[in-house]
């Protein structure tokens, strides 16, 4: 039987009701993002008729899911707020600390040892409001989250970008930071601005080569990384339908790679699998009888420019395998031209490593569609030319896949089997040979492919493809071997050519598992003590953030121009700063290292205005707040893409940064900033980006009546004495304001629970 079932009945009775009344009220028929949004609703029924992309609406999210890393500063704030449980079901999972180098055991066994304090810590707090705990070694947040909560109809939100995956089983699941966490937690409504909708038709069948990955892919190339940003991509036709769960949640995964809010399916038979296999089939059953709203209107298909703001169309007959990159996830080259381009643009042909999983790409039909193409190096006599990796998504497949004898035929292929954890795919890989930053190739299934994410090396050149691709290639050894028509050289010197892969949906034998790795929280967790010493380097109990002085902001100097691409993991880089996420004092010494310094083409290299001399920003940001001077971080287009991480807008609002100004930010990291209390600020004009020197002084004028749909006025002070004054834009509403004047959002809760 499933988590929570009470709480997925009540839902299914009321949704029939609720949708009848958007319906009503708007008139028209309703897409399924439309159904889910307007169903969960903070007052209920639906009343009042939302302007996409324009109203902020309260909604009222089933779940919240956290991973360890943002975890312990969703839960260190929530500590704040006064409540004696969580009012929503709650989980946390171990995935995130667990650094892959040797193999799943050694390196699961490290990481206990070395994050004892942090998994202790989250396992307490976990046990005292009433939260799910998964430990680690359970699996990745969103593959165990499909396999054990997600559920068709419902809403979710997550402490992580891609908890976009549950979209998969029909959900609307959406990343957030730990401060929306704590809000849901708190019992109190969540805030999103009402999506814009973007339709996806599928038409025709995946065959060959051809996997779900590669219609993200596509789409990624068609969108870019900023194409869907403010908008919920949702996915509709007979190429739908045809397509496995998980396959489905491969592409919901990785739409957060274009900025989609989120993306999602309607509820059809391949789900209805899925849960029953899964031990679910009482969720399914409960889904069958209400399943006419667990997907969008037959109307709205049939025409669907008339019900999405964008429609794209693909047929999944015509696609071909794509790889994406290097060093952004929307640089889509089909496979067929990989080599040609390759070579254009100096991409290194050999590929050392192939590394698939992930909780992009770690299902049972992924592991067994790559272990069908394993099967033949042994068969055509051939060599694994790269290295090659497998990361199981949880217990449950990692069981399932040794069980039916996957774990063996990769074995026999050289491949290293890391823990049931994200690993490389965040940066937590001790890659040998990685710190001579010397330029080579990669390929992987992951979702991310920014410059130093996989293993901090800037010269690696990282390529995103499906699980069948990467195996083929690391099997290769060749970023431009093309495995639909390419052949390769076996021990007997003979031309061979790789069968396209094959798989199962679903285990044959069904899943099976030993011990999947939950631990149940107390029934009354009050006498659970919840300890942090204060001589912790890993653990820092939260100080409140001051409120708003009441005053225009003046003499704020320039911290940092950033130039280009400026994603969270330039903000606040993962890797080996992992282990400070729950210290923010700690972690705060990564602020902007990775960002790009418009003036010197420089990382972590900026001017210090106090003595002339050039430093990190870290310590150039920590003597303007000795000096109880505030700072302004500028910045370029789609500022904050990426990971959901909240620290990227917590350190610089610890270290004394007052404001970001920007062309244009990403949906979480903007929303982030708000709920800290910062300023998050646009250019009315883009050009007046170029307008911000190097020594600049800036006022922040218009404070004292700030109000929603007001811009704010920026004065410049150069430093050869004149001064200049712009106009820029700020998305701020009443209640948000409010946390701008309190100095955080939690601080208002606070005060509720007080």
């Amino acid at each position: 039987m499933a988590f929570d079932f009470d709480l997925i009945q009540k839902h299914y009775s009321q949704l029939p009701e609720r949708v009848a009344a958007a319906r009503k009220l708007l008139g028209r028929p309703l897409t399924l993002t439309e159904k889910i949004l307007y169903s969960h609703l903070w007052d209920g029924k639906a009343t009042t008729i939302f302007e996409r992309g324009k109203s902020y609406v309260d909604f009222a999210p089933d779940r919240v899911a956290m991973q360890d890393a943002t975890a312990q500063m969703a839960l260190l704030q929530f500590m704040q707020a006064g409540r004696a449980k969580v009012a929503v079901p709650s989980t946390v999972h171990c995935d995130h600390l667990i650094q892959a180098k040797e193999n799943s055991t050694v390196d699961l066994n490290r990481a206990v040892q070395e994050s004892k304090e942090v998994y202790d810590f989250l396992a307490s707090v976990s046990n005292k409001y009433g939260i799910g705990f998964w430990k680690p070694g359970a699996g990745i947040i969103h593959q165990v989250v499909l396999e054990n909560y997600a559920f068709p109809g419902g809403m979710m939100i997550g402490t992580d970008s891609h908890t976009v995956n549950a979209g998969g089983l029909g959900m609307v699941a959406i990343g957030v930071g730990g401060a929306d966490a704590c809000d849901v937690m708190a019992g109190l409504p969540w805030e999103l601005k009402f999506p814009k909708l973007i339709g996806v038709k599928l038409t025709g069948k995946l065959s060959g080569w051809t996997a779900p990955k590669d219609v993200i892919l596509k789409v990624a190339g068609i969108l870019t990384v900023k194409g869907g940003t403010g908008a919920i991509v949702e996915y509709f036709g007979e190429g739908a339908t045809s397509m496995s769960c998980t396959g489905k949640g491969t592409i919901c995964n990785m739409g957060a790679e274009i900025g989609a809010t989120t993306s999602t399916f309607g509820y059809d038979e391949s789900m209805s699998r899925y849960l029953t296999a899964t031990n679910r089939a009482d969720i399914a059953a409960a889904a069958d009888l209400v399943k006419e709203h667990l997907t969008g209107d037959a109307e709205v298909y049939a025409e669907p420019e008339k019900y999405f703001d964008q429609v794209i169309e693909i047929n999944l007959s015509e696609l071909e395998p794509h790889l994406n990159g290097p060093f952004t996830p929307d640089l889509a080259t089909p496979i067929s031209k990989m080599k040609e381009e390759a070579v254009k643009n100096g991409w290194p042909l050999k590929v050392e490593v192939g590394l698939i999983g992930s909780c992009t790409n770690s299902s049972y039909e992924d592991i067994s569609r790559a272990e069908s193409l394993a099967k033949q190096v042994a068969a055509k006599k051939l060599k694994t030319k790269a290295e090659f990796t497998i990361t199981p998504g949880s217990e449950l497949v990692r069981y399932t896949i040794e069980k039916d004898g996957f774990l063996k035929t990769f074995d026999q292929i050289g491949a290293k089997v890391f823990a049931n954890a994200c690993g490389p795919c965040i940066g937590m890989w001790d890659r040998v040979g990685a710190d001579k930053q010397e330029k080579n190739t990669i390929v992987h299934s992951f979702n991310r492919n920014f410059a130093k994410r996989a293993d901090g090396n800037p010269n690696t050149y990282a390529f995103v493809g499906s699980p069948e691709i990467v195996t083929a290639l690391a099997i290769a050894g060749d970023l431009g071997f093309n495995p639909l028509t390419d052949t390769l050289t076996n021990e007997d010197g003979e031309q061979v050519k790789l069968d396209a892969p094959t798989g199962y949906e679903l285990p044959p034998k069904g899943f099976d598992v030993d011990d999947p790795g939950y631990q149940a929280p107390a029934e009354d967790g009050s006498s659970v003590t919840v300890a942090v010493s204060p001589d912790s380097n890993r653990l820092q109990l939260l100080e409140p953030f001051p409120a708003w002085e009441g005053t225009d902001l003046k003499g704020l100097k320039l911290l940092i121009k950033a130039k280009g691409k400026c994603t969270t993991d330039h903000i606040s880089m993962a890797g080996p700063w992992l282990k400070f996420r729950g210290h923010l004092d700690n972690i705060s010494n990564n602020m902007l290292i990775g960002a790009v310094n418009f003036y010197n083409e420089k990382t972590d290299k900026i001017k210090n205005q106090l003595t002339g001399e050039y430093g990190p920003v870290p310590a150039t940001q920590r003597a303007y707040k000795a000096a109880g001077i505030g700072s302004i971080v500028v910045g370029d287009e789609n500022y904050g893409e990426g990971s959901s991480r909240e620290h990227a807008a917590m350190e610089p609002r610890h270290l004394g940064v007052r404001a970001v100004l920007v062309k244009s930010f990403a949906r979480i990291h903007e929303t982030n900033l708000k709920k800290q209390g910062m300023l998050a600020l646009t250019f009315a004009n883009k050009e007046d980006y170029d307008k911000i020197q190097e020594d600049d002084t800036i006022d922040i004028n218009g404070l004292t009546s700030f109000e929603a749909g007001k811009p704010l006025e920026i004065v410049l002070h150069h430093s050869n004495g004149t001064s200049e004054t712009i106009l820029v834009n700020h998305t701020y509403n009443d209640q948000q304001i409010s946390w701008f004047k309190e100095g955080a959002a939690l601080n208002i809760i606070r005060k509720q629970f007080a």
